[in-house]
C-alpha cells in the first residue's frame, strides 16, 4: 500500500507521515511537499525505512498528477484553499483522496464533485482531521441508535497554553479565518450565521481539562450534519472551541490587530510597495510557529499534562423515550489525532472501505471499527448514555 502525503512535511501533515509509519497495512509512504528540505527533516525524525520524499507543488496540475499516479490514497494536509485543486489532480490521477476540512464553505464545493469521482470509481472523505472527523463519526454512532435526532453539539477542548505563549499550532490562514469569518450553526432547522467569539458556555470536559470556556467557530461538521441526518429531524446542530487552542491572550492580539486591517486583503501602498496587509500578517505570524519536529514529539501545554477531547453530544429518542448520547474521544501520550485520523481514513480508502464518490465523514465510516483504529494510536473514546427525567 502506497500513501501519498501532500505537505507531509508540515505540522499536521507529519503526524499523518508518522501515525502510517506505525501501520503493517502501508508498505510506502511519499512525503510529497514543495518544502523538500521540512520533508527531510520529518523523515529523518520518523527514521521509517517506508518513507521517501518527492517533491510537490499543488499549483502545478501536471506535475502533481505525475507525484499522484500509482498512490493507493492521498492525504491532502496542505492549507484548505488548495482542497479542490488537489481533488482535481485525483481525478486525474485516479486515486482516492482525502484532506483535514474546508471549513464549511469549501466542503461543500467539494461534495459537488461526487458524481465525477463515482463515475471514476474512485471515492473520497472530506475533513477526516480531529475536528471535523472524529466528531462527525461520534454523531453516525448515535444517529445508528436513535429512530430521531434533536440536536447535536460539537466541543473541541484543548488544554490551554500559558498566557504568554504565542505559538501558533496549526496552518496560519486557517487560524486567521477561523478568528474573522462568521460561524454557522444550525439553528431551528436553517444555517444562521453568528459573530465570532460569541456564544460562549461553560463546558465541564475529563478530569485532565476540567470546565473551559467555549464559543462558536465555523467548522465543516455542521455543513454536513444536519444534512446528512435531516431525515431524523435534525434542528441544532454547533461547534465550540475554547480559543482554537490557543492563549485567550494571543487571541485577543491577534483580533486586535484584524481591527486596525491587518487582516485585509487588498493592496496597500507602502512607500511606493504595495502590499497585502494579510500576508504581511501571515509572514509575521510565522515566525511564531514551533519547528515541525516539535508536533512529532508529545505536546508541551503543562501543567500538569497535555490534554485533548473532542465531545459530540446528541439527543434523540429510541422507541418513544428521550435519550442522549455523549462521545468522548480522548488523546493519551502526546497523540494528535488531526494527523491520526486522516491517515486512517486513507488506509481505509486504499483497502476499499469507502463506496465511490465523495462523502462526508459520517456517510462513509463505520464508527466501532474506526474507534478501535483509533485506539491503537492511542486515541479512546467513551460512549455514555442518558434519559433526561422529566
Amino acid at each position: 500500500m502506497r500513501i501519498v502525503v501532500l505537505g507531509g512535511g508540515g505540522k499536521m501533515g507529519s503526524i499523518a507521515v508518522q501515525a502510517l509509519s506505525k501501520e503493517d497495512r502501508v508498505d510506502e509512504i511519499v512525503i510529497a511537499d514543495y518544502n523538500t528540505e521540512a520533508a527531510q527533516v520529518v523523515a529523518d525524525f520518523i527514521g521509517s525505512p517506508k518513507i521517501r520524499i518527492q517533491f510537490a507543488d499543488v499549483n502545478d496540475h501536471d506535475g502533481l498528477v505525475k507525484v499522484l499516479q500509482g498512490a493507493n490514497a492521498c492525504v491532502n494536509a496542505t492549507v484548505y484553499y488548495t482542497n479542490l485543486q488537489v481533488m482535481e489532480a485525483c481525478l486525474e490521477a485516479g486515486v482516492p483522496y482525502t484532506d483535514l476540512g474546508g471549513l464549511f464553505h469549501v466542503t461543500l464545493k467539494q461534495l459537488e464533485l461526487s458524481e465525477r469521482f463515482a463515475a471514476r470509481g474512485l471515492s473520497a472523505v472530506l475533513g477526516m482531521g480531529s475536528a471535523p472527523g472524529v466528531p462527525n463519526i461520534q454523531a453516525r454512532y448515535a444517529a445508528d441508535r436513535l429512530d430521531t435526532m434533536e440536536y447535536i453539539h460539537i466541543y473541541d477542548g484543548i488544554k490551554p497554553p500559558p498566557p504568554d505563549d504565542l505559538r501558533f499550532t496549526y496552518a496560519v490562514p486557517t487560524i486567521l479565518d477561523e478568528m474573522n469569518m462568521p460561524p454557522v450553526v444550525y439553528r431551528d432547522g436553517e444555517f444562521v450565521e453568528v459573530e465570532p467569539l460569541t456564544g460562549f458556555e461553560d463546558y465541564m470536559f475529563s478530569d485532565n481539562l476540567g470546565v473551559l470556556p467555549m464559543h462558536y467557530s465555523l467548522h465543516s461538521e455542521v455543513a454536513t450534519l444536519p444534512r446528512t441526518f435531516r431525515a431524523k429531524g435534525v434542528r441544532e446542530c454547533f461547534f465550540k472551541i475554547n480559543y482554537w487552542g490557543m492563549a485567550k491572550e494571543t487571541v485577543e492580539k491577534v483580533r486586535v490587530l484584524g481591527e486596525f486591517g491587518f487582516n485585509d486583503t487588498q493592496p496597500v501602498n507602502v512607500k511606493g510597495t504595495s502590499v497585502v496587509p494579510r500576508d504581511f500578517l501571515v509572514a509575521m505570524m510565522a515566525k511564531f510557529v514551533p519547528p515541525v519536529t516539535a508536533f512529532l514529539e508529545p505536546p508541551k501545554n503543562q501543567p500538569p499534562d497535555w490534554a485533548k477531547e473532542i465531545v459530540t453530544e446528541v439527543k434523540g429518542t429510541k422507541d418513544g423515550e428521550e435519550v442522549i448520547y455523549r462521545l468522548g474521544t480522548v488523546t493519551l501520550k502526546g497523540a494528535l489525532p488531526t494527523g491520526t485520523a486522516p491517515a486512517l481514513a486513507a488506509i481505509w480508502l486504499a483497502e476499499g472501505r469507502i463506496a465511490p464518490g465523495v462523502h462526508p465523514p459520517e456517510a462513509a465510516i463505520d464508527p466501532v471499527p474506526f474507534f478501535q483504529d483509533l485506539a491503537r494510536h492511542d486515541i479512546y473514546t467513551r460512549v455514555t448514555v442518558t434519559r433526561p427525567v422529566a
